[in-house]
């Protein structure tokens, strides 16, 4: 008994110890922003970083997205090596490695899902001086609701409280203080009241002011309302407009990124349109009915859902979009569980004969499949997860994409 109470003293005054440290650390990094949402964390959380470096200021940043990885002063990517799942206490690690190369701002995705740990990560991990929040859609409903309030009120645990935050940001002589940006608009409200209610100022900034012309600029497909809510943090900071876009445009995207590729075969030619991260309904039909706007006319229509067998509830709630919102010439399933969801097709309005399972093959054996599914021109429309071989099939097709393209 006295060993186990000797162990527990250690364990405990341990971890008060390494807690103590860890806010130590945080107090010498002069800005802190955390970046929550359900779809466009990852992409926010590079454009934030690359603007705030383009800005003069010494970023680094940290991204759970398709591929976990630290960007440094350069922009230069770090990966994450981890042995074990992902868990928050990782944060501690990174927030040790960030202080010991003394940036002056931060900027961290959250790698939180449960309520209660995307709390602690704002409150006790991070205590962000910039909160940003890019959306609250139907995701990781088992974890956070069924409803999208219920969503953005699990989301809302990251906004920072005035009175247990501390002395506002001092950066290059500006001082401001702690502040959330969303572009959440159906849920603005709930957010709101809460923002309020931790006497933080909460501002919704959309797209609407990102021209066709700047959006034209990135070497892959970014959406208007991700890039708004990067140039509103670079503003309050202080980073003029064409500044920060011009540091985007430098910018790395996330491995799972909106990016298309245009192949040819022999006489055929397919373009292949990756929104396989996009993974929530809602955000996919958006991406969809922009590439009908931007790509037509598209040829033979291929929707390509890539399945995982941890992910069947996303994988359905894809297919029932799909039948209600699509319309297209083939369906193709790859990955994992295709016999399954061939099976299910009927009851999403889908028909069987539209349905080719090609499974998870070879990134080279996929491309010729897909090639044999049109006669002249065509698109892939890829979504459901990047996983069980869905992101490597489209680097295959990057890989081999027509020059200038």
């Amino acid at each position: 008994m006295i060993v186990l109470l000797l162990v527990l003293t250690t364990l405990l005054a341990y971890g008060l110890w390494e807690f103590k440290g860890h806010q130590q650390r945080l107090k010498r990094i002069p800005l802190r922003i955390h970046v929550n949402g359900t779809r466009g964390k990852s992409s926010v959380t590079r454009l934030i970083a690359a603007g705030l470096r383009a800005g003069g200021i010494k970023t680094m940043a940290k991204t759970t997205g398709t591929l976990p990885r630290i960007i440094d002063f350069d922009g230069k990517e770090v990966p994450i090596l981890r042995y074990e799942k992902a868990n928050i206490i990782e944060q501690v690690k990174i927030f040790r490695y960030f202080a010991n190369r003394k940036p002056e701002a931060v900027v961290v995705e959250c790698m939180a899902v449960l309520p209660e740990y995307q709390w602690l990560c704002e409150h006790r991990l991070i205590r962000s001086h910039i909160s940003v929040i890019t959306n609250a859609r139907l995701d990781h409903i088992n974890e956070m609701g069924h409803f999208r309030e219920q969503i953005a009120r699990s989301l809302s645990n990251t906004i920072p409280e005035k009175k247990s935050f501390g002395a506002p940001f001092v950066l290059k002589g500006v001082t401001k203080p702690p502040v959330v940006f969303t572009s959440e608009k159906s849920n603005f409200p709930t957010l709101k009241e809460i923002a309020d209610h931790n006497e933080v100022p909460i501002f919704r900034i959309g797209g609407g002011n990102v021209t066709l012309q700047e959006l034209q600029k990135f070497g892959h497909i970014e959406h208007p309302a991700n890039v708004g809510l990067a140039l509103a943090v670079c503003d309050w900071v202080g980073i003029d407009r064409q500044t920060a876009l011009e540091g985007m445009y430098r910018s790395h995207p996330d491995a799972g990124a909106l990016k298309v590729a245009r192949c040819t075969s022999g006489e055929k030619e397919l373009l292949f349109v990756n929104a396989m991260a996009a993974n929530d309904p809602e955000s996919t039909l958006e991406i969809f009915n922009q590439i009908r706007e931007r790509f037509s006319p598209l040829g033979t229509l291929l929707i390509l859902l890539n399945s995982r067998s941890d992910r069947q509830d996303r994988s359905m709630q894809l297919l029932e979009m799909a039948g209600d919102n699509m319309e297209f010439d083939k369906f193709v399933l790859t990955g994992e569980s295709v016999e399954k969801f061939t099976a299910l097709l009927p009851d999403y309005k889908i028909p069987k004969s539209k349905a080719v399972g090609i499974g998870w093959v070879a990134p080279e054996k996929g491309f010729h499949l897909l090639f044999d599914q049109i006669e002249s021109r065509g698109t892939v429309f890829g979504m459901g997860n990047v996983g069980a071989g869905g992101l490597d099939l489209f680097n295959y097709f990057y890989k081999h994409r027509r020059q200038g393209s």
